[in-house]
């Protein structure tokens, strides 16, 4: 028997890459800048965790604004619908009719399908809600378990780059080792995130390395230049 597989959890899977991407490449690119500017793996461990208690409290805050936006867009629109399903239901008819005609549905079926839907004012509203604005009803939790997930994810992905210099004393040799760890990290986490999106794997592994090694390359760059100057 085939059994269709689709992808569902879009919410999840997008708060896990925002969280983690950023939380392996801006505390990667701190923590190597600070190796080119100073001698201390203390300091450079101390400025890492800072980061990431600031970075995941900011990246999780802004994931439960977002929640709650969308929360209140759709409670907003979803207001605005029933009382136009109240006020003006013939405006509301025709709106819907030529949702079905796009289908090429014929009129006097897109008349009976209308006059089935309307029935029940609930159902009529989450249908316009859905296939005339395209939105989608938030899960009343939307916004705590964002917040919870975009934190989480950014303070693991933090300390990848970070572990090095706690295991080792001299700052290159850490500095070395959280580039091949972190490189691999975010070329793991790259081919996980574009299998699951339906991506090219090998591709966006790639180019999610090449970005986290460029924004390393060039705060490293930039420290050492402010360093020698």
């Amino acid at each position: 028997m085939h059994q269709e597989e689709h992808f569902r959890s879009s919410d999840l899977v997008r708060d896990i890459v925002i969280g983690m991407a950023d939380g392996l490449t801006v505390p990667f690119a701190l923590a190597a800048g600070l190796s080119g500017a100073v001698d201390s793996t203390h300091i450079i461990i101390t400025a890492g965790i800072a980061e990431i208690a600031a970075g995941s409290i900011a990246m999780g805050l802004g994931g439960y604004l977002s929640g709650r936006t969308e929360m209140e867009h759709y409670k907003s629109e979803e207001a605005r619908e029933y009382y136009e399903v109240e006020h003006f239901p013939e405006k509301e008819r025709a709106e819907v009719k030529e949702i079905f005609a796009g289908y090429g549905i014929a009129e006097d079926v897109q008349d009976k399908i209308v006059d089935e839907l309307s029935k029940d004012k609930k159902q009529y509203v989450d249908f316009m809600m859905r296939y005339e604005l395209g939105l989608e009803p938030p899960s009343v939790n939307r916004a705590r378990n964002s917040a919870l997930t975009i934190g989480i994810s950014y303070v693991v992905g933090g300390l990848i780059p970070l572990l090095p210099y706690v295991f080792l004393a001299n700052v290159h040799t850490g500095l070395l080792v959280s580039v091949i760890v972190t490189l691999l990290a975010l070329f793991i986490f790259g081919y996980i995130k574009s299998r699951v999106t339906g991506q090219s794997p090998f591709k966006g592994a790639v180019n999610t390395m090449i970005i986290g090694a460029l924004a390393a390359g060039a705060a490293f760059l930039i420290a050492s230049l402010f360093q020698k100057g």
